[in-house]
């Protein structure tokens, strides 16, 4: 999708919401406006809407939602009244407001929404973590020596530290930044590494649950190891076999771990809802 050949300007139903909204909203910020023909505020409200989203050059798409012909789609944003005016940015909402406003109010709302010179260095960072990590660190850096607080120049810094296995940097850079499901994530596999650090390795470990299979400690080190390493799937069943053996160590230091290895998976994954399921039924 590109600004030459999608149009600033589009009518929106139940249809196309999600390819035109929440999909284009992760090229660039999608200001969607919830109106009816009926609505006299929302006819005075369209022009000064529409002057300021034409004035950004494609920077931003403005989708109109007729709530008449679209029911649904004000059922599943609550629109309460109209005019309402919702942006989108990486399909998600992000700032909204009712009602008719004055020009400069619409624009104000329009450029508070739109990224920063920041948020377009992180974005150019993100897109070269892959091929170029460096050049990515040197732009992560750089974002968060004028703004420290960027969290998402955080979250690409840390992800690139973990990867060269620096998690105790890592967990400073993301000690500032919220609990949100990326940094839960990161700070996870940096745990698990940290708690790894203090075991032996895998093969010897490996010798010593096979010699003793009763000894839930060997499982229990076993699995964490594993977990560092990524391997998930087989840590967790050897988490869960030593959970079994011991509920001492079930209570207390394999449920921690497990509760890591949740965070990286995904919370909402099938092997997390089955071993999470396994768990507390062992538990309680």
């Amino acid at each position: 999708m590109t600004v030459a050949t999608v149009s600033c300007i589009l009518n929106v139903g139940e249809a196309d919401f999600d390819e035109q909204v929440i999909e284009g909203s992760q090229e660039r910020l999608v200001v969607v406006d919830f109106w009816a023909p009926w609505c006299g505020p929302c006819r005075a409200l369209a022009p000064l809407l529409e002057k300021a989203v034409n004035d950004q050059q494609g920077a931003v798409v403005l989708a109109k939602v007729n709530i008449d012909e679209s029911p649904g789609l004000a059922a599943r944003f609550n629109v309460q009244g109209i005019p309402l005016v919702m942006a989108f940015r990486d399909g998600q909402p992000i700032a909204k407001f009712e009602g008719v406003r004055p020009e400069a109010f619409v624009r104000q709302f329009l450029q508070k929404q739109l990224p920063s010179e920041a948020d377009k260095l992180v974005a150019e960072a993100e897109a070269l973590e892959a091929s170029e990590p460096t050049r990515a660190e040197t732009l992560y850096r750089e974002v968060l020596q004028q703004d420290h607080g960027h969290e998402q120049a955080a979250l690409g810094l840390a992800r690139l530290l973990l990867e060269r296995n620096q998690g105790a940097e890592a967990l400073k850079i993301l000690a500032d930044v919220g609990p949100t499901q990326e940094a839960e994530r990161l700070r996870s596999i940096a745990a698990l590494r940290q708690m790894s650090g203090h075991f032996n390795s895998e093969d010897t470990l490996r010798r010593r649950e096979e010699s003793v299979p009763a000894n839930a400690r060997a499982r229990y080190e076993l699995g964490c190891v594993l977990a560092a390493k990524g391997n998930y799937d087989e840590a967790l069943e050897m988490l869960q076999s030593a959970a079994e053996r011991d509920p001492k160590i079930a209570a207390q230091l394999v449920r921690n771990v497990m509760v890591k290895i949740f965070q990286v998976v995904g919370l909402q994954s099938d092997i997390v809802n089955d071993y999470r399921n396994k768990l507390t039924m062992l538990l309680y």
